[in-house]
C-alpha cells in the first residue's frame, strides 16, 4: 500500500507453475464477483484481483465455476463451524482465496483460528495485499510438510483440545495437482492425526486428468500444470472404507449457477455417464 492506502501494482508473475493457478481462480472469483448477477460476494477477491499485474487474459474466459466451488467450500465449512465455534480452520494451499473474509461476514470466525498454509512465494503476496488479523496464522510451507499438523494440535493444547473443539481442513484446489501416493497420504495423515475433524476438497474426473497430463490448454498462451490425481464422485464416498480413520464421506453439491450452470448442478442429471465424468466435492469426516 502507498501512504494513502491505496494498493499499489503487484507484479502477479512472480508465480508460476501450480502456484500460478491460484490467479486463474482469482480472477474467476472476482469476475464474477463484479457482476450485478453473478454467483458469488467477495469484496477481497476483487480487490487483489485489481491490484495484480498480471496477464489474466491468458486462461481465457473467465465462468462461475471457481465461485461456485468456492461457496460450496463455504456453506460446508460454515456449517461446521456453527456445530464447532472454536475449532481450528486449516485451509491448505490456500492461494489468493478470500474465504476467511466471506467467512467472517457472518460472524462465525470470532474464537476460530485459521491457518493459512502455503508456499512462501504465495505467502508473501497474501501479505502484501490481504488484512492482518490476529485469528489467522500464516504457515510458508508445503502442505505435504507434516510440521503444520504439531502447529495446530501445539496451538490448541494438545490433541485431546484439538479432538474436543474441532478441526476443519480445506483442501480446496489441491489433491488434482499431487501424485496419487502425495494426495491419498496427505487424506491418511489428516484422519490419523485430527480424531473427530473433517477435511473438505475437490477432484477431478480421470478423463479430465488424462486431458491435462497431455497438455490441456485454456488458450494458445497456457497450458495447465498437470493433474495427475483423480476420483469420481463414488470413488471418492469410497474413501471412507478405504482409508484408515475415515468414518463417513459425503458429497456436496454446487449451489445453483447461472444459465449452463444450472444443468450442471442439477442432482436429477446426477447419474450415470454425468456423475462419473463431473467434477466433485467431498467432506470426509474422521474417526473420534
Amino acid at each position: 500500500m502507498d501512504s494513502v492506502g491505496r494498493f499499489t501494482a503487484v507484479d502477479g508473475s512472480v508465480l508460476d507453475g501450480v502456484s500460478a493457478t491460484t490467479l486463474w481462480t482469482l480472477r474467476n472469483r472476482a469476475t464474477e464477483a463484479k457482476r450485478s448477477d453473478g454467483v458469488i460476494r467477495d469484496p477481497w477477491a476483487i480487490t487483489v484481483y485489481d491490484a495484480i499485474d498480471y496477464d489474466y487474459a491468458k486462461f481465457g474466459r473467465p465462468n462461475q465455476s471457481h465461485a461456485l466451488r468456492a461457496r460450496a467450500f463455504d456453506i460446508a465449512a460454515r456449517a461446521y463451524l456453527v456445530d464447532h465455534p472454536k475449532a481450528s480452520v486449516v485451509a491448505l494451499a490456500e492461494g489468493l482465496q478470500t474465504s476467511f473474509w466471506r467467512l467472517d461476514r457472518d460472524g462465525i470466525l470470532d474464537r476460530c483460528r485459521w491457518y493459512s498454509v502455503d508456499l512462501p512465494p504465495v505467502m508473501k503476496l497474501r501479505a502484501e495485499l490481504l488484512p492482518s488479523d490476529d485469528r489467522i496464522v500464516g504457515l510458508s510451507q508445503s502442505a505435504l510438510e507434516p510440521s503444520w499438523i504439531d502447529r495446530v494440535h501445539a496451538d490448541a493444547g494438545g490433541v485431546d483440545q484439538t479432538r474436543a473443539d474441532g478441526v476443519f481442513i480445506t483442501a480446496e484446489g489441491l489433491l488434482m495437482y499431487l501424485a496419487p501416493d502425495d494426495a491419498l497420504g496427505l487424506i491418511r495423515d489428516c484422519a490419523q492425526r485430527f480424531p473427530g475433524g473433517a477435511l473438505m476438497f475437490d477432484s477431478i474426473p480421470p478423463w479430465l486428468s488424462r486431458r491435462t497430463l497431455g497438455g490441456m490448454k485454456l488458450s494458445n498462451r497456457y497450458v495447465t500444470p498437470p493433474m495427475p490425481f483423480a476420483l469420481t464422485a463414488d470413488e471418492a464416498l469410497a474413501l471412507a472404507g478405504r482409508i484408515l480413520g475415515v468414518a463417513a464421506a459425503r458429497d456436496v453439491a454446487l449451489p445453483p449457477g447461472r444459465g449452463v450452470f444450472t444443468l450442471t448442478t442439477s442432482p436429477r442429471l446426477d447419474r450415470g455417464f454425468m456423475r462419473r465424468n463431473r467434477p466433485s466435492i467431498t467432506v470426509l469426516h474422521f474417526d473420534t
